[in-house]
């Protein structure tokens, strides 16, 4: 039995770092599902034990603040915002610096992933009639996502699975890790302008938008009232899905807002994605060998419970099979991690996210959206970028983890 659940668990993760199957048109969780299907065909685990391995809170916090999310995109926010800045006066960099700022705090707040899949299109089509590269503007919309999805624990996927795993507090992870994100910000400003200089000389044209994206302001208001709310719950003793759903149900029972349309723009690949790599991370972990292994690991002092072993393992996990399937399987075979070395791997596994293409889904969403629009975002522009953003902004991190006493060397 172990045999040929660690061989499904290693293809799976084979397929997660090449991201899809030749010959075949499968993506990450198309790959992830059916591993799943093979191991319950197999009839080497059972369904039980495969539901015991979901966690449940984990998935209704993420569905919950995905349509938290949706209340912003009905509302007509991110399409705005996106305009606006792509049309606000000013020389390339500030433009630039206006696009990195929308981005990081909105991926703050809201999940990075959404903000780059409203934010993409708009941007693309705002930058280019102004007569500018869009990719400069790409690299800095998706390099502050990620960056400033960093300092809270519903800015990303892998932070809403750490902050539940570990039981992390809202906001004392909010005092460790929002000054390397907002540092990193700064850092994503200042690369883009180094390596893309050229491109960021030109001077933006005039842009008349005769079609600008409608505002709801009421409901707009709704979500920021949510939001609100949301922080609020995240003081009391109630669990923090539990709080997230309610706030959820609220904004579901609208006069004017379709439930429907609402439940429509929550991300379900992703969700179904987290459900199968708990399902596959769950039953390796109930192998031998995944016992082995966690002995060997402690005996060797190779957990990532100092900077030294976190830092490379972010960076590599991240940018090969990539961020949240990383932190995943790090979580099934560590079992007793502290709040300090979760938020360091919540913190470095993000901002390690940058680094290429391929080391987020955020990354991907911008590449596919933008070429969806007439914009190629190669893998050699983001790496020109994102290699140096990256281990700038990682250097910070760890020395301000290293000071503030969350991990040590």
């Amino acid at each position: 039995m172990d045999s040929f659940v660690i061989a499904v668990f290693l293809l799976t993760y084979l397929g997660m770092a090449f991201g899809s199957v030749r010959g075949l048109k499968l993506d990450r969780t198309g790959i992830a599902l059916l591993g799943v299907v093979v191991l319950l065909a197999s009839g080497k685990v059972s369904v039980k034990a495969m539901g015991s391995s979901v966690d449940i809170p984990t998935l209704l916090l993420l569905f919950a603040l995905m349509i938290i999310s949706a209340q912003f995109q009905l509302a007509g926010v991110y399409g705005t915002l996106a305009a606006r800045v792509s049309a606000a006066p000013g020389s390339s960099r500030r433009l630039l610096a206006q696009v990195i700022l929308a981005a990081g705090g909105l991926s703050a707040v809201l999940a990075n992933d959404v903000v780059c899949f409203a934010m993409t299109p708009i941007v693309v089509e705002g930058i280019r009639r102004r007569g500018l590269d869009p990719r400069p503007y790409l690299l800095g919309l998706v390099g502050a996502a990620n960056a400033g999805s960093a300092a809270t624990l519903i800015g990303n996927p892998q932070n809403i699975l750490i902050g539940q795993v570990g039981g992390l507090d809202f906001w004392n992870f909010l005092a460790a890790c929002a000054v390397p994100a907002i540092l990193s910000l700064g850092i994503v400003h200042v690369t883009l302008c180094l390596i893309w200089r050229k491109e960021l000389d030109a001077e933006p044209g005039p842009l008349v938008d005769e079609n600008p994206p409608h505002l709801n302001q009421w409901q707009a208001l709704k979500g920021i009232g949510a939001l609100a709310m949301l922080a609020l719950l995240f003081t009391a003793p109630l669990p923090r899905e539990v709080g997230a759903m309610v706030i959820a149900g609220l904004l579901l029972a609208s006069r004017k807002m379709s439930s429907r349309e609402m439940i429509s723009m929550v991300d379900w690949h992703l969700l179904l994605l987290f459900a199968c790599l708990f399902m596959i991370t769950g039953a390796f972990a109930d192998t031998d060998l995944a016992r082995r292994w966690m002995e060997a690991l402690s005996e060797r002092g190779l957990f990532p419970e100092t900077l030294g072993v976190m830092v490379p393992l972010a960076l590599a996990a991240s940018n090969t099979i990539g961020n949240v399937p990383a932190v995943m399987l790090i979580l099934a075979v560590w079992h007793t991690p502290d709040p300090g070395a979760l938020t360091g791997l919540a913190l470095l596994s993000t901002l390690a996210g940058n680094f290429l293409l391929v080391g987020s889904m955020a990354n991907i969403i911008v590449a596919e959206r933008a070429q969806a629009v007439g914009t190629r975002l190669s893998f050699g522009d983001f790496a020109r970028a994102g290699i140096p953003m990256t281990l700038a902004s990682m250097a910070v991190a760890v020395l301000w983890l290293r000071l503030g006493g969350w991990m040590g060397w």
